[in-house]
């Protein structure tokens, strides 16, 4: 496993293919294997200077000779040191900028405990991710080059930043992408409980951050829950790939007539019963295993009906490559949903796809309602909470969107 003393003292020279360097004057801090030229030193992982075809100094970042993903930039001042102290400046700054913003807004965010304090590249920090579930910290690696810098970065959030624990973790698809053993990065952190009580918009639910998905619960639609809930009121609800029950329990609290959950996970659905136990949710509510596609079309052959129905499925476009054949899921899905609603009935639908512009979205929308013969209006676009900011030099940061629309 890599430590700091595996730190290679002199950077990696990364040189890029000429007209390879766009995106990066641009302040995009991506850089793919196939835009670099030659590399000059023998460094597999670390820090890396990074030069245009002309000899012209670009940035400075971290290195990962395996990885596709082989440069992120991190500094992009020649005079600017990406060392400890570097580092734990821009945490800081991040983490104050979230805490800034909650305190000018009490009203807001008063009844809420569970934040995402660094978000990637929106931050600057690319290949990092921290979320706080009260205090219990959830730091996710996805960069190989973040690796030595951990055991440092725990303790400034233990020492500065009100951490009772912080786990550490990384996904495992990325763990495999990067080059590193997921398992090693678990002694990096502290031991504590799978299941974290936490506040979300006056509501309680648990996050697992050692079980769950990501980081152990999906921050990112806290604000897009509430504002759909809004729309429940005496209506039958469908949420599909409901996970471990966020909407629904909005839904539940604002007055939803009945409510179904359909998600493929048993273990997402006994958390979803477990968060209505938790807030004494009066509503009838029924949860379903089953694949989200395949229980859409029996629902449509059982002529069920509905009034709300929500759709929160994962990313169905991965890659530019297999962008056509998500795009067909997220249609036939949103066709199949929209089959379902009664006339002036309310679709709430979302793709997490970074690849997928609110063009794209709206344009599959329109495809999806041709099939069904259903006229169909968006009534609102829904995004990203604060603090899941939009990087407005990264377009792949705006990466979740939504759109709430009447269907007649």
């Amino acid at each position: 496993m890599s430590n700091s003393s595996e730190r290679p003292e002199t950077p990696v020279i990364v040189r890029l293919k000429t007209g390879r360097d766009r995106s990066l004057r641009r302040r995009h801090p991506w850089i793919f294997s196939g835009a670099i030229d030659r590399v000059e030193g023998d460094a597999t992982s670390g820090l890396a200077e990074v030069y245009d075809a002309l000899g012209h100094w670009l940035g400075r970042g971290l290195w990962n000779r395996d990885a596709e993903l082989a440069v992120r930039i991190l500094a992009w001042n020649v005079d600017q040191a990406v060392d400890e102290g570097w580092i734990l400046r821009q945490v800081d700054a991040s983490i104050r900028r979230r805490r800034d913003w909650i305190a000018t807004h009490p009203e807001r965010y008063g009844d809420t405990d569970a934040w995402r304090l660094i978000f990637s590249e929106a931050d600057g920090l690319s290949g990092l991710i921290l979320d706080a579930f009260g205090e219990v910290f959830v730091l996710k690696i996805a960069a190989r080059g973040w690796i030595p810098f951990v055991r440092t970065l725990v303790a400034h959030l233990r020492a500065h930043h009100g951490a009772r624990a912080v786990v550490v973790s990384a996904e495992p698809d990325v763990a495999r992408r990067e080059g590193f053993n997921p398992e090693t990065l678990v002694a990096l952190g502290d031991a504590a409980p799978d299941a974290v009580p936490i506040r979300e918009n006056g509501l309680h639910f648990e996050a697992h951050p050692i079980s769950g998905q990501k980081t152990g619960f999906f921050l990112d639609q806290r604000e897009n829950r509430a504002r759909v809930a809004a729309c429940a009121r005496g209506r039958r609800v469908l949420s599909v790939y409901c996970y471990t029950g966020g909407f629904e329990v909005h839904a539940a609290r604002a007055g939803a007539a009945d409510i179904l959950g359909v998600d493929a996970s048993a273990p997402a659905l006994e958390r979803a019963r477990r968060h209505h136990a938790l807030n004494g949710t009066a509503c009838p509510v029924e949860y379903l295993r089953a694949d989200a596609p395949e229980a859409l079309r029996r629902l449509r052959e059982a002529h069920r009906m509905f009034d709300l129905v929500i759709l929160d499925p994962p990313r169905l476009v991965w890659s530019r490559s297999q962008r056509e054949q998500g795009m067909r899921a997220y249609k036939d899905v949103n066709r199949l949903a929209m089959e379902l609603l009664t006339p002036g009935g309310i679709l709430a639908t979302f793709s997490c796809s970074g690849l997928v512009s609110h063009t794209d979205f709206a344009t599959m929308l329109g495809w999806a309602a041709l099939d069904a013969e259903r006229e169909t209006r968006i009534l609102e676009w829904l995004g990203q909470p604060f603090d899941h900011p939009m990087h407005v030099a990264i377009p792949e940061t705006a990466y979740l969107k939504g759109a709430i629309c009447r269907i007649e």
